[in-house]
């Protein structure tokens, strides 16, 4: 009977223990009174976190174009003329669909879309460039420079390298220093010993070319020797330094996405060529250069 009663006992005093701790969570768990209200991992659960935002817009709103002579629609509507209203980048043609029209739509594109590029600029000009270019604000600038670097008299006058590297950080030090946050798109430099290569099968393309047009690589057109086959070489290997160097300078930002060679890569056949000259984009090339260039921008990922 003892032994009953003081396992009676016992089983008392547990209950009333456990009894006690249920009622110690509670309080603790609770709001108000003079218990603390919950904060940090605890005050989360049950609510999804936000979602971050992405560093790179695929729909940006606006858009700038800096470069050369291919970004002005140079030779694609006439002979030694500028056509912007075709560039790849911001015209309105509907025969290209170019990069804004693409991702704004043709009446945003025409009035949210500017174009700053000049026919025989280097990359040296590309500072100034971007500067006038800021100042509308854009929410993406597209680049395509690096050409003219190589289409020089001589292989000697080409832009040394280090050069080249120097003038396109300071045209990406112009951006950031009055627009941190806006998107760059560089394209490669085409690969100007197949555009040769392409155009010598044409009597009027060379005979344009002797006007002055790449020299570096089109000069003597036919010629197969030695010097010449080491010269278009010689130019075709620095277009590849060139090409080198944008992305590596490009990759330093990470608000910036180059083509990964996309351009240089792409077999312009002569369909793609100015029916003029025989070397720079027709208005069929600077809509192929647009998809390129749409294609990169609209990536989820790089």
């Amino acid at each position: 009977m003892e032994q009953a009663t003081r396992r009676v006992a016992r089983a008392r005093a547990v209950a009333a223990v456990v009894a006690a701790a249920t009622l110690g969570v509670a309080g603790c768990d609770a709001v108000g009174g003079g218990s603390p209200a919950p904060s940090g991992t605890a005050a989360k659960q049950g609510r999804p976190s936000p979602k971050p935002t992405p560093v790179w817009d695929t729909g940006p709103d606006s858009v700038a174009a800096v470069g050369d002579s291919i970004t002005t629609g140079f030779d694609a509507c006439a002979v030694l003329t500028d056509c912007p209203e075709v560039s790849w980048a911001t015209g309105g043609s509907e025969q290209v669909d170019s990069l804004a029209v693409r991702l704004l739509g043709r009446t945003q594109a025409a009035a949210r879309s500017w174009n700053y590029a000049v026919t025989g600029a280097r990359m040296a000009d590309l500072p100034g460039q971007m500067a006038r270019a800021v100042r509308r604000s854009p929410e993406l600038v597209a680049v395509m420079a690096g050409a003219n670097d190589a289409c020089r008299e001589t292989t000697a006058a080409m832009t040394p390298v280090a050069d080249f590297r120097a003038d396109f950080r300071e045209t990406m030090r112009t951006l950031r220093e009055a627009l941190p946050k806006a998107q760059v798109y560089v394209a490669s430099v085409p690969d100007l010993k197949r555009l040769w290569s392409e155009g010598r099968t044409n009597a009027l393309g060379k005979q344009v070319w002797k006007l002055g047009i790449c020299p570096s690589m089109l000069a003597d057109a036919d010629a197969m020797d030695a010097a010449a086959t080491q010269r278009r070489e010689t130019v075709h290997q620095r277009v590849r330094e060139y090409n080198e160097v944008l992305e590596e300078v490009c990759a330093e930002d990470r608000r910036c996405r180059s083509d990964g060679g996309a351009v240089h890569d792409y077999r312009f056949g002569t369909g793609q060529l100015s029916r003029w000259d025989w070397f720079h984009p027709s208005i069929d090339g600077q809509s192929e250069l647009a998809g390129i260039a749409h294609r990169t921008v609209t990536a989820e990922k790089p």
